[in-house]
């Protein structure tokens, strides 16, 4: 009777940040050896599965790893040699806030203090950035204003919306970044 050995990683989470950690002695020695593992776990747990993936080297005295496949990190691109804290704390704050976090970690490029400031910047998803201009403007009570011009002169005024979505991001209000399932996160461009 074969028993099987249990496994020391846990089988994957669907849609979950996670990182293939690989054995860097054996991958310059042309084997594959690595882990995947979730990364949305303290970073002393991380550290501890890949040391573990170390002990288990085909090649002695590994000690160096890198990054050589991610999924589940929503627009941000781990480097090879990111830091797994950093890793960590953008995976935690891609599962606490959603896919959004993702693009706000890839605009900050992952700088600590800026992924805190995701929840005061962040504006939505919409369908484009022209559909935020539009509610933002109903929001500022632009159709009373143009409810308030004379019968005769309504055909004649118009919002260039399109042009001022524009303008609020190339004059640095806002900024997007692509949705997952299509549309744009919209985020405030003054933080």
């Amino acid at each position: 009777m074969n028993e099987q050995q249990p496994s020391n990683e846990m089988p994957p989470q669907p849609d979950r940040p996670r990182l293939y950690v690989a054995n860097l002695a054996a991958y310059n020695n042309g084997l594959l050896h690595g882990v995947w593992l979730d990364a949305d776990q303290e970073v002393d747990e991380i550290e501890s599965q890949v040391q573990a993936m170390l002990r288990r080297s085909p090649v002695p005295l590994a000690e160096e790893v890198a990054v050589h496949d991610y999924e589940g990190f929503a627009g941000y691109r781990p480097s090879e040699f990111e830091p797994l804290e950093r890793l960590a704390l953008i995976a935690h704050g891609i599962v606490e806030h959603g896919p959004a976090f993702g693009g706000w970690a890839d605009h900050c490029g992952g700088d600590a203090e800026q992924l805190d400031q995701f929840e005061e910047a962040f504006r939505g998803e919409w369908d484009s950035l022209t559909a935020y201009t539009e509610e933002l403007l109903d929001d500022l009570g632009a159709s009373e204003t143009l409810a308030a011009v004379p019968a005769w002169l309504q055909p004649y005024v118009q919002l260039d919306v399109e042009a001022l979505a524009r303008d609020l991001q190339l004059g640095g209000d806002v900024w997007t970044a692509p949705a997952e399932g299509g549309g744009v996160y919209v985020f405030d461009g003054t933080r």
